[in-house]
């Protein structure tokens, strides 16, 4: 803060001593990255201003202070000398509109976002020192515990605990994560967020936690690169760090273990899709694993489209198109549910008339799925 109050007395006091000059406005998006441009408001306020003729000259530190991104610094001073607005880089004293060519401002642009990175990797190394020696690293917290940033420590919330005991009970009872969320939902008993409205995902989470048996792995996701600032899952991609009994569990390591077998053995049964019997507890819809694609052969997943609006509508898509890319399956499209339950309708009505043999066996297939 300090830093920015003097940087704003510094450039009053230079424009003021020029008479040929006229302070239109000071933009500094305090203590955000310059690595990327969407999240600084006054920088985006900045080149409105510019493109609507308000100002004709932007003047800056450096080239780090503009953008620490070698592509966004050439496709904004590109843009600005288009309308005939200079910018000015103070320290490396290079006005773009007198410049000769690009070449300087390229090389300078990437020393910048070479210094970013160089940070972004000494950042990283530092925190995987950290997480190596036990230390609780980007961790704020999750249902049954609370975190406390003084001492880095992390407690049981006894009401919250409750919780995350019923949901470890009932899975291991045989209940489906989408059951159990309505369950709670039922119950209008609160996520670590306040919200009463349960999502199956949410116990999935909860169920994959090792937290909750006590233990710590650190490393689950990692930043791709400090530019896009994209997170993924680590699959081995960067160090992961286990510590057992880090803190108080709340459930015993049994109880955790059995859900886990659960888990997987669930999982397997996804991962067989027709081939294998599928457990009736993973088909959540009527079509679920039931539906394949033309093209690509994989399954289809039940979406929802302009949800919460009243253009909202519920389609089947092909899971490779959605989760792995469109250029990956080009030719499938979303299916409308309400298309698909026609068709089928239609399909057993050829294949069920007058056919009693038909009709009792799914009499009885009916029957014995009901008295399970």
């Amino acid at each position: 803060m300090n830093s920015y109050k003097s940087q704003v007395a510094y450039y009053t006091d230079l424009v003021s001593k020029r008479s040929d000059w006229v302070l239109v406005d000071m933009y500094a998006d305090e203590a955000i990255t310059g690595t990327q441009v969407t999240k600084r408001e006054e920088f985006q306020r900045m080149i409105n201003d510019c493109m609507d003729g308000k100002i004709d000259m932007v003047i800056t530190k450096s080239i780090s202070r503009f953008a620490r991104n070698t592509l966004d610094t050439l496709k904004y001073v590109r843009m600005l000398k288009e309308k005939g607005v200079a910018v000015f880089f103070e320290d490396e004293n290079i006005n773009t509109l007198t410049m000769d060519g690009e070449l300087l401002l390229v090389i300078l642009s990437s020393v910048a976002q070479q210094e970013v990175e160089n940070i972004s990797a000494n950042v990283k190394k530092g925190l995987k020192m950290k997480m190596k020696r036990g230390e609780l690293v980007g961790f704020q917290s999750c249902l049954g515990y609370d975190y406390d940033p003084s001492t880095k420590k992390i407690s049981i919330n006894q009401e919250e605990a409750e919780i995350v005991r019923f949901i470890f009970q009932r899975y291991v009872d045989g209940i489906g994560a989408y059951v159990i969320a309505k369950e709670l939902t039922k119950a209008r008993r609160k996520t670590k967020n306040g919200n009463i409205q349960w999502q199956d995902t949410s116990i999935l989470g909860i169920i994959k936690n090792e937290k909750y048996k006590g233990d710590l792995l650190q490393g689950k996701t990692f930043t791709v690169d400090p530019i896009s600032k994209r997170r993924l899952e680590n699959y081995g991609e960067e160090d992961q760090f286990y510590v057992k009994n880090h803190h108080e569990p709340i459930i015993s390591e049994e109880v955790f273990e059995m859900a886990q077998a659960i888990l997987h053995r669930r999982g397997e049964n996804r991962r067989r899709g027709m081939k294998g019997k599928r457990d009736k507890y993973s088909r959540k819809f009527a079509f679920s694993s039931m539906l394949e694609c033309a093209f690509c052969k994989s399954n289809f997943s039940r979406r929802s489209w302009h949800s919460e609006t009243p253009h909202e509508k519920t389609v089947w898509q092909c899971v490779t198109s959605t989760k792995k890319g469109k250029k990956l399956c080009p030719h499938s499209k979303g299916l409308n549910e309400k298309m698909i339950e026609d068709a089928f309708v239609e399909s057993y009505k050829l294949v069920c008339r007058n056919h009693t043999d038909i009709i009792d066996e799914l009499m009885k297939r009916m029957e014995a799925v009901f008295s399970d």
